[in-house]
């Protein structure tokens, strides 16, 4: 009795296991990994977010993982998915010049990489770029500002002061020398002025495109600069530095309020554009983005080519990435409600001041 117990018991330990050994393994023929910089912005949220939904109706299982603002955490997390057995791997970097080890791992094991939005650098192992028109993107601002004080035709003077995002960020040399490209002249014939001088990138820039350091510097120069002097412009490549600029102005500024751009349409941002501290932001659809990387995973992972508009700008040092480009279009007071509440990207309720 005791032997046939026994082999009753053995019997059935050896059923479960060989159940749990035989259940079907996950399958990743169909996974695309997806790498976000931070959770700390509200576009790469967005981004995220918005590419994982569209990567799920077209069918596809997808990691998505966010890295903090840690190139160690990003590279940590690409490693993972990457022995996870990823298909397809998009990649928004923290830093564009730090992924070549995973990236060289992305091409051992046959996985196509899309860059998205940040270029990466110094590798031949990437496959697409998916982005805006950022160029275009720095054009616009400068080209907002030009308009907005007639500067083609002004024989007034006005002060400007600049500031732009990470410098391992490939995007800001788009942004900012865009812009430049429009408000160079105007600074070479006097009519715009910049009092603390600091018109190079390398000294505008800000790590993290962090709002707090953009604050603590427009602080420093509102109080050296701007005490007994009106600042009339600020080129803000995007909303996150915008923030911190009118955050500083809010706190040590008395002059008059000058005209501030930005970029993104974070919500924060449109409440200070309702609110008069933001003169315009470029709108830069999340959705429009993610659908049009969706099409290139798709592409990809049937075995095709994706469809891109640009084979001649954006070099990453081992030679031209074919790439999609995306639209920018400016956003104002005047066609805020339009661009962003008709549209369903944000409720009227969500950007009130």
């Amino acid at each position: 009795m005791k032997k046939f117990l026994s082999a009753v018991l053995f019997s059935s330990l050896a059923l479960t296991f060989v159940a749990c050994s035989e259940s079907t393994p996950t399958d990743t023929s169909n996974l695309v990994g997806v790498s976000m910089p931070t959770q700390d912005l509200q576009r790469w949220n967005q981004d995220g977010n918005n590419m994982k939904l569209a990567l799920e109706e077209a069918g596809y299982d997808v990691d998505l993982q966010f890295a903090a603002n840690d190139i160690a955490t990003q590279l940590s997390q690409i490693e993972n998915m990457i022995a996870s057995g990823v298909q397809t791997l998009v990649i928004a970097s923290i830093d564009g010049s730090s992924l070549g080890t995973v990236m060289e791992q992305a091409k051992a094991n046959g996985i196509e990489v899309i860059a998205y939005d940040r270029l990466i650098m110094g590798t031949d192992a990437l496959s697409y770029y998916a982005t805006f028109d950022n160029w275009k993107v720095g054009v616009t601002q400068g080209e907002y500002i030009v308009n907005e004080l007639d500067l083609a035709n002004t024989k007034d003077t006005y002060t400007i002061e600049f500031i732009t995002g990470d410098p391992g960020d490939n995007n800001i040399n788009f942004y900012f020398d865009g812009a430049m490209s429009v408000l160079q002249p105007y600074l070479d014939n006097g009519t715009l002025e910049c009092l603390s001088e600091q018109t190079e990138k390398d000294e505008v820039a800000t790590v993290n495109w962090a709002s707090d350091a953009a604050q603590a510097r427009f602080e420093n120069i509102l109080a050296s600069y701007y005490s007994d002097e009106d600042l009339d412009i600020v080129l803000a490549s995007n909303d996150s530095t915008a923030m911190g600029v009118a955050n500083a102005l809010a706190s040590s500024y008395n002059g008059e309020y000058p005209v501030l751009t930005g970029q993104d349409c974070d919500i924060v941002a449109v409440q200070n554009l309702i609110a008069g501290k933001q003169a315009m932001s470029i709108f830069k659809d999340t959705r429009t983005l993610a659908d049009q990387t969706v099409k290139m995973v798709d592409a990809l992972m049937k075995g095709g080519e994706a469809m891109v508009n640009d084979t001649s700008t954006y070099d990453n040092g081992t030679g031209i990435i074919p790439s999609y480009l995306c639209e920018p279009v400016i956003a104002t007071i005047d066609n805020y409600k339009e661009l962003l509440i008709d549209t369903g990207y944000y409720t009227e309720e969500e950007v009130q001041p």
